[in-house]
Protein backbone atom coordinates (compact mmCIF):
# COMPACT_ATOMS: atom_id res chain seq x y z
CA UNK A 1 0.00 0.00 0.00
CA UNK A 2 1.53 3.19 -1.12
CA UNK A 3 0.56 5.89 1.05
CA UNK A 4 0.99 9.61 -0.50
CA UNK A 5 2.93 11.74 2.60
CA UNK A 6 1.30 15.03 2.58
CA UNK A 7 1.75 15.82 6.40
CA UNK A 8 4.73 18.19 7.00
CA UNK A 9 7.08 18.17 9.94
CA UNK A 10 5.18 20.96 11.82
CA UNK A 11 2.13 19.57 11.03
CA UNK A 12 3.27 16.45 12.42
CA UNK A 13 4.79 17.91 15.84
CA UNK A 14 0.72 19.44 16.27
CA UNK A 15 -0.69 16.73 15.57
CA UNK A 16 1.70 14.09 17.84
CA UNK A 17 1.12 16.90 20.86
CA UNK A 18 -2.96 17.06 20.22
CA UNK A 19 -3.42 13.33 20.02
CA UNK A 20 -1.37 12.98 23.65
CA UNK A 21 -3.22 15.70 24.70
CA UNK A 22 -6.96 14.28 23.69
CA UNK A 23 -5.94 10.90 25.08
CA UNK A 24 -4.95 12.08 28.84
CA UNK A 25 -7.96 14.14 28.28
CA UNK A 26 -10.42 11.18 27.26
CA UNK A 27 -8.99 8.84 29.93
CA UNK A 28 -9.29 11.55 32.77
CA UNK A 29 -12.87 12.62 31.98
CA UNK A 30 -13.81 9.05 31.12
CA UNK A 31 -14.86 10.55 27.12
CA UNK A 32 -13.65 7.67 25.00
CA UNK A 33 -14.45 8.94 22.01
CA UNK A 34 -11.45 11.51 22.93
CA UNK A 35 -9.00 8.90 23.12
CA UNK A 36 -10.29 7.56 18.76
CA UNK A 37 -9.34 11.25 18.25
CA UNK A 38 -6.16 11.04 19.85
CA UNK A 39 -5.28 7.48 18.00
CA UNK A 40 -6.67 8.50 14.42
CA UNK A 41 -4.05 12.08 15.12
CA UNK A 42 -1.65 9.91 16.10
CA UNK A 43 -1.74 7.51 13.38
CA UNK A 44 -1.70 10.39 10.74
CA UNK A 45 1.39 11.61 12.47
CA UNK A 46 3.15 9.02 12.47
CA UNK A 47 2.42 7.48 8.71
CA UNK A 48 2.47 11.39 7.66
CA UNK A 49 -0.52 10.46 5.50
CA UNK A 50 -4.45 12.39 6.26
CA UNK A 51 -7.07 11.48 4.06
CA UNK A 52 -9.01 14.21 4.70
CA UNK A 53 -6.24 16.13 3.31
CA UNK A 54 -6.69 14.07 -0.35
CA UNK A 55 -9.95 15.68 -1.95
CA UNK A 56 -9.16 18.92 -0.58
CA UNK A 57 -5.51 18.91 -2.26
CA UNK A 58 -3.82 19.88 0.86
CA UNK A 59 -0.11 19.02 1.21
CA UNK A 60 1.84 20.43 4.37
CA UNK A 61 4.99 18.91 3.33
CA UNK A 62 8.36 21.72 2.80
CA UNK A 63 8.87 20.51 -0.72
CA UNK A 64 5.15 19.51 -1.56
CA UNK A 65 6.89 16.19 -2.70
CA UNK A 66 4.00 13.38 -3.08
CA UNK A 67 5.22 9.78 -2.19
Amino acid sequence: MNLVKNVGKKDRNIRFAAGGAAIVLGIISGQWWLDIIGLILIATAYFGTCAAYLPLGIDTTEDGSKG
